[in-house]
C-alpha cells in the first residue's frame, strides 16, 4: 500500500509556544488621584498654587526673611527723612541696599518689613475664619440638608437673616464698643480674634447653603440608604456616608472663600477698625499711604499690588481645584 500523500516519512516539529509577556496589573485611581492629574495639566492654576505656597513661607519665616534682607517693622529711621517734609531721602521712596522697598514717610519705617510681616496678618485671618465658616456651615449644611422639616427650616431662616446682614457695619460698631481687654486678649490680638470670629461666624450661610444642596441630593442615594436598612444612626451616616462626599465642594469654596476675606481684613484695616498700629498690616498701609500718595506714589503701590498678587494666585488656584474636582463644570 501506498504511503498517504500528506505523510512525508517524518515527524513535524512541534510548534513553539510564544513567550509570555508579563501583563501589568492595571491599578485603579481614587478620585482624589484622578483630580491631581487633572490639576496638574492646568499650568495657570499650578501658577497659582506656587505662588500661594510662597505667600504662605514668607508669612510663617517672616523673622528670618526681615532679619537677612530687612529691618524690624517697628524701627524708625527718621534721619532717612527729608526733616522739613518728612518724606524719604534719594529716589524711589528711598529704595537701596539696605531697605529693598524704601522707608515710609513721616516715621521711616522699613516698608519691605511691615509687607512681609503684613502678610502674616492677612493670612491669618483669611485662613482662620474661613476654617470657621467651613466648620460651621458643614455642620449646620449637613444637619439642615439631612433631617429636613423644621429643622431644615429654621436653619435656612437663619441662613437668609445672616445673609442680608451688614457685615461691615456690625464689624465697625462691634471693635468700637469691645474692651481693651477681653478674652486672655489684647491690642491687636484681641482685634485679630474679633474679625477671624465675625468674618467666620458671617460667612458659614455662603457655604451652608451649597453642602445643603448636595445633601439633599446626596441622602437619596442607595448607599445612604444601604446604612439606613443596616441599622446605622443618624450620626453616623451623616459623618461617615455624607461628609465624605461632602469634601470636595467644601474644598472648592474654601479655596475661593480665602481671597474674598484678605480683602476683607484689608478692607477693614483701611477702614482703621482692623489690627492696631504699629502692628504691620497691608490695609494699614493703604490708609497711611493715602495722606502721601501723591509725593510717595510707590508707598501705595507696593501693598496695593500684595494684595493684588495674593488675591489672583489664591483665585486661579481656587478655579483650578474646582475645574479639577468638578469636571462637567470646568470651562
Amino acid at each position: 500500500m501506498t504511503a498517504p500523500l500528506h505523510d512525508t516519512g517524518a515527524a513535524e516539529p512541534a510548534a513553539v509556544a510564544a513567550p509570555e509577556v508579563p501583563q501589568k496589573a492595571i491599578e485603579g485611581r481614587s478620585p482624589w488621584q484622578i483630580a491631581w492629574l487633572r490639576l496638574k495639566r492646568d499650568k495657570v492654576a499650578l501658577a497659582g498654587g506656587v505662588i500661594v505656597l510662597l505667600l504662605i513661607i514668607v508669612a510663617i519665616f517672616a523673622p528670618l526673611i526681615v532679619k537677612a534682607f530687612g529691618h524690624p517693622p517697628e524701627e524708625l529711621h527718621e534721619d532717612l527723612l527729608d526733616p522739613l517734609l518728612g518724606l524719604p531721602l534719594g529716589d524711589w521712596g528711598g529704595m537701596s541696599g539696605d531697605f529693598l522697598l524704601g522707608v515710609e514717610p513721616v516715621n521711616g519705617r522699613d516698608v519691605f518689613s511691615r509687607i512681609v510681616y503684613g502678610a502674616r496678618i492677612s493670612l491669618l485671618v483669611a485662613f482662620l475664619s474661613a476654617f470657621v465658616a467651613v466648620s460651621l456651615g458643614t455642620f449646620f449644611g449637613i444637619v439642615a440638608g439631612y433631617f429636613g422639616g423644621w429643622v431644615d427650616a429654621a436653619i435656612s431662616r437663619v441662613m437668609d437673616l445672616l445673609l442680608a446682614f451688614p457685615q461691615l457695619l456690625f464689624i465697625i460698631a462691634l471693635i468700637s464698643v469691645i474692651p481693651n481687654k477681653l478674652w486672655g486678649f489684647e491690642g491687636s490680638g484681641l482685634r485679630i480674634a474679633v474679625l477671624v470670629l465675625v468674618i467666620g461666624f458671617f460667612g458659614w450661610p455662603y457655604i451652608g447653603r451649597i453642602v445643603r444642596g448636595q445633601t439633599l441630593s446626596l441622602r437619596e442615594r442607595e448607599y445612604v440608604e444601604a446604612a439606613r436598612s443596616l441599622g446605622a444612626g443618624r450620626f453616623y451616616i451623616l459623618f461617615r456616608e455624607l461628609l465624605p462626599n461632602l469634601v470636595a465642594p467644601i474644598t472648592v469654596y474654601a479655596t475661593l472663600m480665602i481671597p474674598t476675606n484678605v480683602l476683607t481684613e484689608a478692607a477693614l484695616s483701611f477702614l482703621g477698625v482692623g489690627v492696631k498700629p504699629p502692628t504691620p498690616s497691608w490695609g494699614e498701609t493703604l490708609a497711611t499711604a493715602v495722606r502721601t500718595y501723591e509725593d510717595d506714589p510707590l508707598f501705595m503701590i507696593f501693598p496695593g499690588v500684595a494684595i493684588f498678587i495674593t488675591v489672583l494666585a489664591f483665585n486661579l488656584f481656587g478655579d483650578g481645584v474646582r475645574d479639577a474636582l468638578d469636571p462637567k463644570g470646568s470651562r
